[in-house]
């Protein structure tokens, strides 16, 4: 999650338009027209960066190349991913972490047979897919504490 973060980063503050003609000028024209607050931030990523392994540092990197990669409306659905999982609180961060993580558990097939199910699902119930984005806008607008009690009910349905 943490390349994911980084390539994402990495990747908004450097569109690809900006490199058509002298890529150093435009990153450095584009770096010099941030506040100083922001200068500081990337400044801080890039310490990160840094003081990553040399392998988490060329996975960060091939991931930003595959990203670039994608068509522009696939990068910007990457970017708003992002930015979703930045608006979610600590817990729930970790908690979707703790449920990706079980997702890369489980065998290639059955991944893939999972990604597939749920694009043909969304596909064949546009009106439920609408639901299910009405949902999550109306679980993002409720308090940690009301979203606490629904996941204990949840879990206590579940038993």
């Amino acid at each position: 999650m943490r390349t994911l973060v980084l390539m994402v980063l990495v990747a908004a503050a450097m569109p690809l338009r900006a490199f058509a003609q002298d890529p150093n000028q435009a990153a450095l024209d584009r770096f010099n027209a941030l506040p100083e607050a922001e200068k500081q931030a990337l400044r801080e990523k890039l310490k990160a960066f840094k003081q990553l392994p040399p392998e988490e540092k060329e996975r960060i990197k091939q991931n930003l190349q595959r990203f670039k990669t994608l068509a522009p409306e696939d990068q910007e659905r990457v970017r708003e991913n992002f930015r979703s999982f930045s608006r979610l609180s600590a817990g729930e961060r970790e908690e979707l972490r703790e449920r990706f993580r079980d997702f890369k558990k489980l065998d290639p097939e059955q991944r893939q047979e999972m990604r597939q199910r749920m694009r043909g699902w969304l596909r064949a119930n546009p009106e439920k897919r609408e639901q299910m984005r009405e949902n999550l806008r109306k679980w993002r607008s409720l308090t940690q504490e009301r979203r606490q009690e629904l996941r204990e009910r949840a879990r206590e349905r579940k038993r």
